[in-house]
């Protein structure tokens, strides 16, 4: 049983990463079809699909490279987890390597950066960093 699935994404990818993978396959579930979203609309990876699989579905995410085997997206950082949830106001939303990253957040009005969160004027949970 796994108690923390964004976690486990997020290890996935950066395992990939370091391997040179093109692509990394995982358990779909919404939470993380959002965040590969957020991720794609950020530029972080090339694509993302969810795909079918004899009743289970899976989502692949396929990496970026830029140049020679160079990743796009040099790390990842879990913020809040099952035993300490981070929470923040929308003032208080963290600019992550002085806004050269992204805080990814989930929100009452969906799964979004916190640049979008900070424009919009919400706060919410920091599901993770990325940069």
């Amino acid at each position: 049983m796994m108690t923390d699935p964004v976690a486990d994404m997020l290890t996935r990818v950066r395992n990939a990463l370091q391997a040179g993978h093109t692509s990394v396959v995982m358990p779909a579930s919404k939470l993380k079809t959002e965040i590969a979203r957020v991720l794609r609309e950020e530029g972080y990876i090339r694509s993302y699909e969810v795909q079918e699989d004899k009743g289970k579905r899976n989502l692949r995410i396929q990496l970026r490279y830029a140049g020679r085997k160079q990743p796009v997206l040099l790390g990842l950082k879990r913020v809040s987890r099952p035993g300490l949830r981070v929470y923040t106001k929308c003032a208080d939303i963290p600019r992550v390597y002085g806004g050269v990253g992204t805080a990814i957040m989930s929100t009452p009005r969906g799964v979004m950066t916190g640049e979008a969160a900070r424009r919009m004027g919400v706060g919410g949970e920091i599901l993770c960093q990325v940069w």
